[in-house]
C-alpha cells in the first residue's frame, strides 16, 4: 500500500462497510465503531505490509486479531451482573443454523478452524485466495480445508437428517 494519506483514506472508505459488517457478527453492536477504529490504526502502523490487491482480506486479518483481543479482555470482565444481561448483538455468523437442526447440529461436529472458514467463504463471501491471508494459509491448504470442511458437514447432515426420519417413522 502506497504510504501516502489519500490513498489510506480510499482504502479506508472502500473497506469500512465490510470491516464493519465482520465486526457487527462476531461483537456487540455498541463495540463494532471502536473495534473498527483500532483495526484501521493497525492498518495504518503496518500499512507498509501489505500486498496491493489483498487490502480486504489482508484488513480482515487484522480484524480477527482484534477480536480475539476483544474477547480475552471481555472474558477477564465477566462478573454475576452479566449473567443477567440480555446482549445487544447483530447476529452471530453461524445465525444461519437456527433455520436448519439438521445442519446446526452438523455444524458442532466441525472444529473452530473449519467453522471459521466456512463463515468467511459462505456468509463473508470472501475468495478462497482472500481467506488464505485472513488465515494465514496458501491458497492450497486452505482449499484442502474447506473440501474437508464440507465433506464433514455433508456427512453430519445426512447423519443427522437419517436420524430424524428414522425416529419419525416409528
Amino acid at each position: 500500500m502506497d504510504n501516502d494519506h489519500a490513498s489510506f483514506r480510499e482504502i479506508y472508505r472502500e473497506y469500512l462497510g465490510p470491516i464493519r459488517a465482520y465486526l457487527a457478527r462476531r461483537v456487540p453492536f455498541g463495540d463494532v465503531e471502536d473495534l473498527a477504529a483500532d483495526v484501521f490504526s493497525v492498518a495504518w502502523k503496518k500499512r507498509s505490509s501489505v500486498n496491493p490487491g489483498e487490502e480486504l482480506p489482508w484488513l480482515y486479518r487484522i480484524a480477527s486479531f482484534v477480536v480475539a483481543n476483544y474477547r480475552r479482555k471481555e472474558r477477564h470482565r465477566l462478573d454475576v451482573l452479566w449473567l443477567f444481561h440480555e446482549p445487544d448483538t447483530a447476529p452471530a455468523a453461524d445465525s444461519f443454523l437456527e433455520t436448519d437442526p439438521d445442519l446446526a447440529k452438523a455444524w458442532t461436529l466441525l472444529t473452530s478452524a473449519q467453522q471459521e472458514l466456512l463463515a468467511l467463504v459462505v456468509v463473508e463471501g470472501l475468495a478462497v485466495q482472500d481467506v488464505a491471508v485472513v488465515m494465514g494459509a496458501t491458497p492450497n491448504a486452505l482449499s484442502i480445508r474447506l473440501y474437508r470442511a464440507k465433506k464433514v458437514l455433508a456427512e453430519g447432515i445426512e447423519k443427522y437428517q437419517r436420524e430424524r426420519l428414522g425416529s419419525e417413522g416409528t
